[in-house]
């Protein structure tokens, strides 16, 4: 029987270890797929090139992919020349996203397979996938052969004082016209790489001997390419063109998912995937030691893995996805160097990050509470928060008929429980980088906040929607309340906040979330295993939460750049859309209320030192990701440095001093200390809560005026002080 992933993340919202299930960029293979046969090159210089062929079972498992997408993923989708085309516009990005191994007349060569393909597929032909990839192929190896060869002449000679410049971001770029055009670009791609290493500190003779390993170890690399990476890559360009979670999972790669699935793996509670040449962070699993360490974000490009404290750093540009996740893994308690490029930053400069491994443990994944206690106006109000990282139910404990097993929604009645003998006014649940997990948890939650009603619908296609519902009219808190989410905020968290809002219970404060509405279902097949998507979820006043997420009935500065993190920044990803709402009973009690506590939000953060420092930021951050090029002149990107740096520097300053801390006089400085309080595990006041809190405030003494002028006898006005 298929497995349901019902609340699912784009890389599963539980896993514990590193695995990329974002396939793109990547190649995998298994330790039981046979070596094809050697065919040499007639172009002496990749006289070393292995002309792969399918395997005998790859047929019958295309075959197999081709019926189940068909049939049974939500999408109907014809196979057909439109399909046929995009098949063939994927599959050429997936191997050359960058524009950098294919020449224009080698893509006009391969023009002849456009629209044949969906022919293919229907007979199982991987004829022209395979000529595909072994062009790129040989081209790969020209190229890595190349720089090598440049390398060797001596990268003393290049000058950093030219005003060239090299393009980052290639995705519109023309395919290079011929062989001297693809030298140039590569010429670039090598003044780049040997630019940003020396800004970092490193000497020409050591840059040298780095980028000629890095090149030399992708040329080996490139060599042991096995029929098994064509494979995957190939059905995945056609599995994608349905939507980006839909994907095929080679028996490595599927082995990879069951474990970390299981939660049996350590490492650092990190999900990463192949873009361009490098690793880059996709997620960071809740409470795990990535996240807990605070230095490492997604969107951040991993460069080199160091093991132990003084391990040497192992340049790990250009490898494979899986061999860069067996260098992160580790035992318990090990130690682990990371040097990365932080996301944002305007001339890849690096930082080394060290992190100890570790398993996830299921309690500190485990809803906690705390009390704010906020003043207005000489009344104290006390606002209780419950944290969620996750929606969690431990399945072993249930199964086994423990009764005192532990879940999200036990965990929370309790919270509040205990947060009501200490008198609260108003009660947050925080739901920010939450990334989903257990759909019955959703729905179960929801309960404890309406007396009874649908929570959310569950459509697969062709099918009327299946719709949760809680029938317990006990509620936990009738008290107000408000949801503060994030864009890291997906899939179970979006079903919560979605049900909040529509029945008007609650104030959904934040930012926009990440818009994971799809359920995947995983297909064993005769080789791997398929992850299909095959249902959405709906709120139920009947939108959906794919694509669009949940939009916050109170805005705040958006920390994460939504054009790089979330379902809309996913090629392909499904749209949103409507279906019938459910019969639900919902209070109109905020909407009329919403302008006046949007306004009253601006005025008070509009001179918070927090909400200044997250704005400017978040700007900072859009402004360097619409760059696009790169200066590959030493001087300009000094300077550029030292201003980012600068004005860095001032930034942290200006809010330290706003809070009445002493100013640093580097970053190196500001970092020891955020070092030091992430080690003691102290937190800074946390702005967005207690802003949360506030508005929270507001909409009780909005709700106290609105009675008391409803409760007067006609004629008669109220007077209030606020």
């Amino acid at each position: 029987m298929p497995n349901n992933l019902t609340s699912l993340k784009p890389t599963a919202a539980l896993i514990l270890s590193i695995i990329g299930l974002t396939l793109v960029g990547t190649s995998t293979w298994a330790a039981d797929t046979p070596k094809p046969q050697v065919a040499l090159s007639t172009n002496p210089a990749v006289n070393e090139l292995v002309s792969l062929e399918p395997l005998d079972v790859h047929p019958r498992t295309s075959l197999t992919i081709v019926e189940q997408l068909r049939h049974n993923h939500f999408l109907k989708k014809p196979l057909d020349d439109e399909l046929s085309s995009r098949v063939f516009e994927k599959y050429l990005q997936m191997l050359d996203a960058a524009k950098v191994y294919f020449m224009a007349e080698d893509v006009a060569a391969l023009e002849k397979y456009r629209y044949k393909l969906d022919d293919a597929l229907i007979r199982g032909d991987l004829e022209a996938a395979f000529e595909v990839f072994n062009l790129y192929q040989q081209r790969l190896t020209e190229r890595l052969e190349f720089l090598v060869s440049e390398i060797d002449k001596g990268i003393v000679e290049i000058d950093f004082t030219t005003d060239d410049k090299i393009e980052v971001d290639r995705e519109n770029a023309s395919w290079p016209a011929d062989e001297a055009e693809l030298d140039q670009l590569w010429r670039q791609r090598l003044k780049a790489a040997t630019l940003s290493m020396k800004l970092n500190g490193k000497e020409l003779d050591e840059i040298e001997n780095l980028l000629r390993k890095r090149y030399q170890n992708r040329l080996k690399q490139s060599r042991q390419t096995k029929s098994e990476d064509a494979f995957q890559i190939y059905v995945n360009a056609f599995a994608t063109t349905y939507d980006p979670h839909t994907q095929y999972f080679s028996p490595r790669t599927s082995q990879n998912f069951n474990i970390n699935m299981s939660l049996s793996l350590e490492g650092i509670g990190a999900v990463l995937r192949n873009e361009d040449e490098y690793t880059s962070v996709v997620e960071l699993v809740t409470a795990g030691p990535a996240d807990k360490s605070g230095l490492i974000k997604p969107s951040d490009r991993i460069v080199s893995v160091g093991q132990g404290e003084t391990g040497a750093l192992i340049d790990v540009v250009g490898w494979r996805l899986d061999d860069v996740v067996e260098l992160i893994r580790g035992p318990k308690g090990s130690t682990v160097r990371l040097e990365i490029i932080p996301d944002g930053t305007e001339d890849d400069s690096t930082k080394v990050i060290q992190l100890t491994r570790n398993t996830v443990k299921l309690e500190e994944q485990a809803a906690n509470s705390q009390v704010i206690e906020l003043d207005r106006n000489g009344q104290a109000y006390k606002i209780g928060v419950i944290e969620l990282p996750t929606f969690y139910i431990d399945f072993k404990a249930v199964q086994q008929g423990d009764p005192n097993y532990k879940s999200t929604t036990r965990d929370v009645r309790k919270l509040i429980e205990e947060l009501q003998e200490q008198d609260i006014d108003g009660l947050v649940i925080d739901l920010r980088n939450n990334g989903g997990g257990s759909l019955q948890e959703a729905d179960s939650l929801t309960g404890l906040f309406i007396k009874s009603g649908p929570t959310v619908q569950v459509k697969a296609a062709n099918r009327r929607a299946n719709i949760y519902s809680d029938n317990d009219e006990r509620i936990a808190w009738e008290g107000p309340m408000a949801v503060l989410v994030n864009r890291l905020s997906a899939s179970a968290s979006e079903i919560f906040a979605g049900a909040i809002q529509d029945y008007g219970r609650g104030i959904v404060i934040g930012s926009q979330t990440f818009g994971k509405g799809t359920v995947q279902t995983l297909v064993p097949l005769n080789r791997g295993q398929l992850k299909i998507t095959a249902a959405k979820f709906y709120r139920v006043s009947g939108q959906s939460t794919q694509h669009q997420g949940i939009l916050p009935d109170i805005s705040f500065p958006e920390v994460y750049d939504s054009e790089r993190v979330g379902e809309s920044s996913l090629d392909d990803a499904m749209p949103w859309d409507m279906i019938q709402p459910a019969v639900y009973p919902h209070s109109e009690q905020i909407t009329p209320l919403l302008s006046e506590l949007q306004g009253r939000h601006e005025d008070r953060v509009s001179d918070n030192p927090d909400f200044e420092y997250m704005r400017t930021l978040s700007a900072r951050s859009k402004a360097n990701s619409q760059k696009t090029h790169l200066s590959l002149n030493e001087s300009v990107r000094e300077k550029e440095k030292a201003d980012d740096d600068a004005w860095r520097l001032n930034l942290e300053n200006q809010l330290r001093v706003a809070k009445g801390e002493e100013p640093v006089e580097s970053l190196d400085e500001l970092e020891e200390i955020q070092k030091a309080l992430a080690e003691a595990e102290e937190e800074a006041d946390d702005a967005m809560l207690i802003e949360s809190g506030n508005v929270l405030i507001d909409y009780m003494s909005l709700l106290r005026q609105v009675a008391l002028v409803e409760s007067l006898p006609t004629g008669d006005q109220a007077t209030t002080v606020q």
